[in-house]
């Protein structure tokens, strides 16, 4: 099952349950947001999720694109991505937890076609505020799920203060043996679809108060789905990567797990580019920047002819139209090479700073602080330098 025709399903069928699509936003959060990036499907409706009526009703659908940066150590593995798509689903003081997991069930069971004997749930055990959450309990043990429960990793919060709530967690198995152990307990178990039970705000000194409504926020990634349904080991492997594995290792060549890194980072960027930012020092900008530089570093390790300029025309068109985004391809491709052109020189600078003696024994904090204020360096590129 291609990528597009999950989107398509998942769409219509909460449609067919009186569930409205409401369009995907920008990378970017609404003015107030403390985040630097949308993170998950529910940061441009929370005002909604607080109380305002959304003029489209209770039930809403969409595919959201979002950026982790938690997760930028992770990218290399079989399921993390810095920028991917988010299937939503929300009930604003509408229905409640147990309906959300049974057509949760049923989507994946029967319009997916995943077999229900490769389910697993998680479900929240309940802590000295909250008490366990039984009617998810019920409802998974009514369909034959197996569930574990589990206190912190079934809470779900946006943040230290803000809406939260107790959550059930969905998960594929991905073993070659028949279903073994727990999710907590053994990592082929792949989480793939989170439903909050979004009923409470945390205050700041700690104590939970109602919502003014009871709601269900769903959140499940489109590329960890379709990678799995298509049975393939990695998010990197699934259809939506096709045009980088036929470009990319004939291009450059590198190990897996550094072809990786540049399809996530590469794709991320130009994704970051076409929603309006630019390279920076701080904020967003150091994002990107980051992601740049993180790929010229994988790139120049090995052969400092490498460059962005060698990169397909069709890979930046073709994330442009996967996310959506009206960005000129030629202006993308621009940025993203001013930028490589910024950090070729930062290096050669880098390079003539670490020959002086100073710098020719081991490192200490006092001297990546010193290269990195007084002379632009950050730490990973003064250890990629030394190592050169």
């Amino acid at each position: 099952m291609d990528t597009e025709r999950v989107v398509r399903t998942f769409v219509e069928y909460y449609e067919e349950h009186g569930h409205r699509r409401i369009s995907g936003s920008t990378l970017l959060p609404p003015p107030g947001d403390t985040v630097l990036f949308t993170t998950s499907g529910m940061h441009p409706i929370t005002p909604y999720l607080e109380g305002r009526s959304h003029p489209l009703g209770r039930r809403l659908v969409n595919v959201q694109r979002c950026l982790r940066t938690t997760d930028l150590e992770e990218v290399g593995d079989s399921t993390h991505l810095t920028v991917f798509e988010m299937l939503g689903t929300w009930s604003l003081g509408d229905y409640g937890g147990p309906q959300s997991l049974d057509w949760g069930y049923r989507l994946l069971t029967e319009g997916l076609e995943v077999d229900p004997g490769l389910l697993h749930a998680t479900v929240y055990g309940g802590d000295d505020q909250v008490g366990p959450d039984t009617a998810s309990l019920n409802l998974w043990q009514e369909r034959g799920v197996p569930v574990e429960l589990t206190v912190e990793d079934n809470w779900w919060s946006n943040g230290p203060t803000g809406p939260c709530g107790p959550d059930s967690e969905i998960f594929l198995w991905t073993g070659d043996t028949p279903p073994r152990s727990t999710p907590t307990r053994d990592d082929r178990w792949v989480e793939v679809w989170n439903h909050v039970m979004m009923r409470h705000r945390r205050l700041d000194d700690g104590r939970l108060v109602p919502l003014p409504q009871r709601n269900i926020d769903t959140g499940l990634g489109l590329e960890r789905l379709a990678s799995l349904l298509q049975g393939r080991s990695s998010v990197f492997e699934c259809d939506v990567f096709d045009p980088w594995r036929r470009a990319v290792p004939s291009l450059w060549r590198l190990d897996e797990p550094s072809l990786r890194l540049v399809y996530d980072h590469l794709r991320s960027a130009v994704v970051v580019v076409g929603d309006g930012v630019r390279p920076a020092g701080t904020g967003r900008g150091y994002v990107l920047r980051r992601l740049v530089r993180r790929v010229l570093t994988v790139l120049w390790r090995d052969d400092p002819s490498r460059g962005l300029g060698d990169l397909p025309d069709e890979l930046v068109s073709h994330t442009l139209d996967r996310f959506r985004q009206d960005g000129e391809p030629g202006q993308v491709r621009r940025v993203l090479l001013e930028e490589e052109q910024r950090f070729g020189r930062l290096v050669e600078r880098g390079r003539k700073v670490l020959s002086r003696p100073r710098f020719r024994g081991p490192l200490d904090d006092e001297d990546f602080h010193y290269l990195h204020d007084t002379h632009g360096l950050p730490p990973d590129l003064v250890l990629s330098l030394r190592q050169e």
